[in-house]
């Protein structure tokens, strides 16, 4: 799984069946920094996420396995909100990371 913080929606009107009611999120991959890894990676929502909020993003064969994106055609799907991240003995500020602007 990767921590990625939401920064978009994506909207098609033409798009296979299966993604139809299927809300997709911008994200950009992040450490525990909040320093962007990877940016502007499509996912498919399976917990409700909006901008600015930080999740973890499953992909490959087991972004389908989440409940509500079974048979869905994607290989990245958000399934969990981030609450905390600790690091040794040091935890991360989640805020922190929502606001940043990954520059």
């Amino acid at each position: 799984m990767r921590i990625a913080r939401v920064t978009g929606r994506v909207s098609a009107s033409v798009k296979t069946p299966e993604l139809t009611g299927r809300r997709m999120l911008v994200t950009d991959v992040i450490d525990a920094a909040g320093t962007v890894l990877s940016s502007s990676e499509v996912v498919i929502d399976a917990c409700g996420a909006g901008p600015g909020d930080i999740v973890l993003v499953t992909t490959g064969s087991a972004a389908r396995l989440a409940s509500n994106s079974s048979g869905i055609p994607t290989d990245a799907t958000a399934v969990a909100f981030v609450d905390e991240i600790s690091i040794g003995k040091r935890s991360v500020d989640i805020g922190r990371l929502s606001d940043a602007k990954g520059e």
